[in-house]
């Protein structure tokens, strides 16, 4: 099966022709590398049991996910879009700017953000404002707002490893990163802002502005690229969704931050700290044109898939509650647009 690049798509290419898409086959899906994993295994599911061919999955984060999902609508456009964060203001602006304006949004489950590091290594346990005061380029320091001073561990906390700070994370364009800035770095600079007097622009810049030099390392897109650095440096820690860590419990393990430690269990109670919901986006105008496109996403939402004992469960992904998962199945079943008027300007 030829893979296509919807990477190289042009906006204003080929368009749908009398309702009909000109032979768009297989399905196209961009985006989030940490749903990536439970998309493949629905794909592969759906190409085995279906007579349609199996979607063609593109893992390019989910900032540019979403970046190629809006490029338009049209036979050579992406019919869905994963993403590990909701869709923001200024990407559904995006996509009405270009002609995608109906856009349908599900909710696929739980994950966590974890700091892992080498399973050889000593166990850690971090705070939020530890974990901020490791990664932030800028630091409330006795009240002032300093560069960064710290270059060890035990230079935050006593109580930290006298190890230096190596932290392997995602780039901009990915949702995890997105994540761990909102629930990890902001949550953990609230009190230090507050004591320098901080607010607005101000706060955001000293909250959520990673360090740029090298103790916080751009690995890509690709986890597995940032288990071999963590397995080469076992001082080293990296930032992934749980769902990677569950599938590689034999070579990495999880810290514990504020005491607790990324379970399935925390996570799908709500206590884990760093926890954020999965999506994917639709693009309505494509239901009922692009083959098997309906079927894919039903697939994706039955219980066999994402239910409380789905095949998705064993990779990793933390259901939703029983309520919430009959939700989402049946607004899949009108597939109608979705009223983005809650989310806020960024």
């Amino acid at each position: 099966m030829k893979r296509v690049s919807l990477g190289l798509a042009l906006l204003g290419s080929t368009a749908f022709v009398g309702g009909a898409a000109a032979q768009q086959e297989p399905i196209q899906i961009v985006g989030s590398s940490t749903v990536y994993p439970f998309a493949t295994v629905v794909a592969e599911t759906f190409g085995r049991e279906t007579e349609y061919p199996t979607p063609v999955i593109e893992s390019t984060g989910s900032g540019g996910g979403l970046q190629i999902f809006c490029q338009g609508v049209g036979a050579d456009t992406a019919d869905i879009t994963n993403a590990s964060r909701r869709i923001k203001a200024s990407e559904v602006e995006m996509c009405e700017s270009n002609g995608v304006t109906a856009i349908h949004e599900v909710v696929v489950g739980y994950d966590g953000i974890v700091l892992a590091h080498d399973v050889g290594a000593p166990d850690v346990d971090v705070t939020l404002e530890q974990l901020w005061r490791a990664l932030a380029k800028d630091v409330v320091v006795d009240g002032e707002v300093v560069a960064n001073p710290y270059s060890n561990w035990s230079e935050i906390d006593p109580s930290l490893p006298d190890a230096e700070i190596e932290v392997f994370g995602p780039p901009p364009t990915s949702g995890t990163r997105d994540a761990f800035v909102e629930l990890a770095m902001e949550a953990g600079c609230e009190g230090p802002v507050e004591e320098a007097g901080l607010a607005g622009d101000e706060a955001e810049a000293v909250c959520a502005t990673m360090r740029e030099d090298g103790r916080f390392i751009e690995a890509g897109e690709n986890d597995n690229a940032i288990v071999q650095d963590l397995q080469a440096n076992p001082a080293a820690l990296g930032i992934f969704g749980f769902s990677f860590l569950d599938q590689n419990r034999d070579v990495v393990k999880g810290a514990s931050i504020d005491g607790i430690g990324p379970t399935f269990e925390a996570i799908a109670a709500g206590d884990y700290p760093v926890s954020r919901s999965l999506y994917f986006y639709v693009k309505v105008a494509h239901v009922g044109v692009t083959p098997g496109l309906r079927a894919y996403v039903e697939e994706f939402v039955s219980d066999a898939a994402s239910g409380q004992e789905g095949y998705l469960v064993d990779e990793g992904l933390i259901p939703l509650p029983p309520e919430m998962h009959e939700a989402q199945k049946e607004a899949v079943e009108v597939m109608a647009a979705t009223d983005f008027g809650d989310l806020a300007a960024e």
